[in-house]
């Protein structure tokens, strides 16, 4: 079925283009409003409201590839892959409480900006080149590849070089125009088109295999379960605190996805947004997951996995409906090309140009606007060549489990652990990149590691590992260079005080109390948790 073409009507098409004509409208018309200022372009001039950074968050994260991903890795693995899911949510609460403050005090543009203030230079631009790289190789490429498969599948009028072209431009059109103000109202509408989309195609397949009752019935029992074995290969119960930092990397250090509450009008509404995205996280078992499982029971024998997606949409779906659901796909596609693009040309700006030449503000967002398009291009010439990998939601977390758990370490010690400094934190880094990299090539990518006999460790598992090795260099090396004299961190480490006012003060009105909200989160994950255990 991998040649095979799904119909679309006119009626779908039209939906579709109206889509794409009214979200460069929009941003056309952002740009207009804009004044000149570089924080109105990269931040939104910090006036972000609770409910749009929570649906942006959203949105960035379900993107094209985790649309397509999640649900081929449920039809492929089971329940298991909804540990991505719960986890986020739970780190979402942590960054919200202990994280964020230390952010917005610092008055940052960029996540690596808090590593200079924090530690030294080196630290942040070593963070910021590999953050550059991760949006190049990983976010912008993954979800144009993402998208340029399903549409491709779609239509008999596009190939896949050609659709990842089509989304690039336009993504790249309406984000160059209106920075982080396009961008995030562009991605509210996006999530709430997604949440539709999928919550139809959910009701629809469920009435399809005859009802709830009729899920499980037939499904192989690995995978009705969220715990598995420590000896599964896809995600050992040994391998769960591995998922966990690549959560803390993914939500609370990642330009990508951080940008948002970095233009948070208040810590408050910063906040409250993350949170607000935690609680979107969670029906995402009924929106991504469960749908794989349908997918199985429907079609067994799919070529490939990421082909869940577009099958059940497309044979199940309406005319009209199949409309929707693709301009929700293309939707959730923008929302994570377009962050991408507008974190990586803040990052070149803000880190590497008005450091070295300092230029005005006027010039600032210029340079933003052709950072954006160099990594538009760059991201639809490379996206194809992700197809050699077995599957997408593969390729991105094996690649990122190697080098984010040292930068973890770096930005969680840091701000609880005032005497750590700039050596221990640069080296720790450089640690991640030297050892990380390579150990990926040799044992992901390659065959070289188990031909030389070595112990098949999953790679969350290695996560856990590079952690340690983190842990140990930032702690021996700050150690052996420490000043008597204390660096000036107050401002930018975690304050008991603030955190214990938020837990102990009741906040009016009480339907937007932090504390009331981050624990009916908790228990609302822990239900999901007992639920399929």
């Amino acid at each position: 079925m991998g040649d095979a073409k799904f119909d679309l009507h006119w009626i779908d098409y039209t939906i579709v283009l109206i889509y794409f004509v009214a979200i460069i409208g929009h941003g056309i018309y952002v740009s207009r409003k804009l004044d000149s200022g570089a924080d109105s372009y990269f931040l939104a001039g910090r006036s972000l409201p609770w409910y749009l950074i929570g649906f942006s968050l959203f949105a960035s994260n379900m993107s094209g590839s985790s649309f397509v991903g999640l649900m081929g890795g449920s039809y492929a693995n089971g329940v298991v892959i909804f540990n991505y899911e719960w986890t986020a949510a739970f780190v979402l609460i942590l960054f919200a409480i202990f994280i964020l403050p230390s952010y917005l005090r610092a008055k940052i543009s960029t996540v690596p900006e808090f590593l200079e203030e924090r530690y030294d230079v080196r630290s942040r631009r070593a963070f910021s080149l590999f953050t550059i790289l991760a949006i190049l190789f990983i976010d912008t490429a993954g979800a144009l590849y993402a998208g340029g498969l399903v549409i491709s599948n779609v239509t008999g009028y596009l190939n896949l070089w050609t659709a990842v072209a089509v989304l690039a431009l336009v993504a790249g059109i309406y984000t160059i125009l209106g920075g982080l103000s396009a961008v995030v109202v562009t991605d509210t509408v996006q999530a709430i088109l997604l949440i539709i989309g999928a919550g139809a195609l959910f009701w629809i397949g469920l009435n399809e295999i005859g009802g709830w009752q009729e899920l499980f019935v037939g499904i192989p029992e690995e995978k009705k379960h969220l715990i598995l074995p420590a000896s599964d290969d896809f995600l050992p119960w040994t391998g769960l605190w591995g998922v966990v930092l690549l959560g803390f990397y993914y939500w609370s250090i990642n330009q990508f996805v951080v940008q948002r509450t970095l233009g948070a009008k208040d810590l408050r509404e910063g906040q409250i947004g993350a949170l607000f995205a935690g609680f979107l996280k969670l029906p995402n078992l009924f929106l991504m997951i469960l749908p794989g499982l349908i997918a199985l029971k429907l079609y067994p024998d799919l070529e490939t996995p990421d082909l869940a997606f577009p099958t059940l949409a497309f044979e199940l779906m309406p005319i009209g409906i199949r409309g929707l659901i693709m301009a929700a796909l293309i939707a959730a596609i923008m929302s994570s090309l377009d962050s991408a693009m507008n974190s990586a040309s803040t990052l070149v700006v803000k880190d590497f140009v008005q450091p070295i030449w300092d230029v005005n503000e006027a010039r600032q967002v210029w340079l933003g606007r052709i950072v954006t398009g160099v990594v538009m291009v760059f991201g639809a010439i490379y996206a194809p060549s992700i197809s050699s990998f077995e599957s997408l939601f593969g390729y991105f977390q094996s690649s990122l489990s190697y080098v984010v758990p040292t930068i973890v370490v770096v930005y969680i010690l840091g701000l609880f652990v005032p005497w750590l400094n700039g050596t221990g934190a640069f080296w720790a880094i450089v640690a991640g990149l030297v050892l990380g990299i390579p150990l990926f090539i040799l044992k992901e990518v390659t065959s070289i590691w188990s031909n030389l006999g070595l112990p098949e460790i999953h790679y969350t598992v290695m996560s856990s590992i590079m952690m340690f090795i983190g842990i140990a260099i930032h702690f021996g090396l700050s150690a052996m260079t420490r000043q008597p004299e204390e660096e000036d961190t107050e401002a930018l480490v975690w304050k008991r005080d603030e955190a214990k006012e938020i837990f102990t003060t009741l906040e009016r009105p009480i339907w937007r109390d932090r504390t009331l909200w981050s624990a009916l989160l908790v228990v609302c994950m822990t239900g999901v948790i007992i639920w399929f255990w």
